[in-house]
């Protein structure tokens, strides 16, 4: 008699916990601000929009793992390639986001600009420096490690999807900080 797997079951789970995690844990207590704010009749995108939505997707599909796919007959058992492969993911999202982080301040060091990276991170070009090297990290490294090597095709397609991310949140939003710029 073979046993039937519940890796989606459980992988569904997970995803669930997670989503509700940032809904109620995380988000109210990283941000100050609601989904949407209204101040004198001017209505901008709070805080907790993007993280929020972004968990509502990620439970989304949990969900649909345990509905529509908890049965499915070729749900493979976790191997030590699967957590390899998790590992490395992890590795270059945290090599994304240190980049993301201290790029902006290692440029305005090299180049000698008197001012702090702080009060410059919301003018152009400083604002993007973090952002657009790290996201090109994120997104270059995720997809080589799908391919099996690393090619200018996925450095390419990482600069195209980081400049699409900056002129679809950045370019429209005055008040709208990318990522890291308002937490430094």
């Amino acid at each position: 008699m073979t046993q039937h797997s519940r890796s989606n079951v459980i992988l569904g789970l997970i995803f669930i916990v997670f989503a509700v995690i940032v809904v109620f844990i995380w988000v109210p207590l990283d941000t100050e601000t609601g989904l949407i704010e209204k101040v004198r009749r001017q209505t901008n995108i709070g805080d907790a929009l993007a993280p929020t939505v972004a968990a509502f997707f990620i439970g989304l599909g949990g969900a649909l793992l345990i509905l529509f796919e908890r049965n499915a007959p070729n749900q493979p058992r976790v191997s030590f390639a699967n957590l390899t492969f998790i590992s490395v993911q992890i590795g270059v999202l945290v090599l994304g986001f240190l980049v993301m982080l201290y790029a902006g301040a290692i440029a305005i060091t090299m180049t000698g600009v008197e001012e702090e990276y702080r009060l410059l991170r919301d003018t152009a070009p400083w604002k993007y420096i973090g952002y657009f090297l790290g996201g090109i990290v994120i997104v270059a490294g995720l997809i080589s490690q799908a391919e099996g090597r690393v090619s200018a095709r996925s450095v390419l397609i990482g600069i195209c999807v980081v400049i699409a991310l900056i002129v679809i949140y950045d370019l429209p939003f005055e008040n709208l900080l990318l990522p890291p710029n308002g937490d430094v």
